[in-house]
């Protein structure tokens, strides 16, 4: 597989939504393919509104950089070598909740964004998405 295709995108949004259950959270969750393209995306009943943007762009920084959005903000910090980097690509996330999904391969085929809680239950709910392959 060489990119995320619609099937293995719900596959990946349903263990999201079940690990978002589990932690008794209302998640937004995208899941977009190797190109950054948006393929999936579910907004759970009562999820904060303003979370869904912030789910996109997560997956979009994953996939922009190919590695977690968590990482992104590690390195974005002041003093840090990619200072200021969230104001590129029409605007980034650079904090937990976007996880890239590989292949049996290594290669990066997309990436999972989750919004609505706390970033460390964000990136737990984008993680459980993106073991589902």
């Amino acid at each position: 597989m060489n990119t995320i295709d619609l099937k293995t995108a719900e596959k990946i949004i349903a263990a999201a939504k079940e690990k978002a259950t589990a932690l008794d959270t209302k998640m937004n969750i995208s899941v977009v393919d190797a190109g950054a393209n948006q393929v999936a995306f579910v907004r759970m009943d009562g999820a904060w509104l303003g979370s869904a943007d912030i789910a996109l762009k997560k997956a979009k920084t994953a996939r922009f950089f190919d590695m977690n959005s968590g990482e992104i903000g590690k390195l974005s910090q002041p003093g840090k070598p990619l200072f200021n980097i969230e104001h590129s690509n029409g605007g980034l996330i650079s904090f937990p909740g976007g996880v890239i999904l590989k292949n049996k391969e290594g290669a990066v085929i997309g990436a999972v964004g989750v919004s609505g809680s706390s970033v460390e239950n964000d990136h737990d709910v984008a993680t459980a998405g993106a073991e589902a392959l």
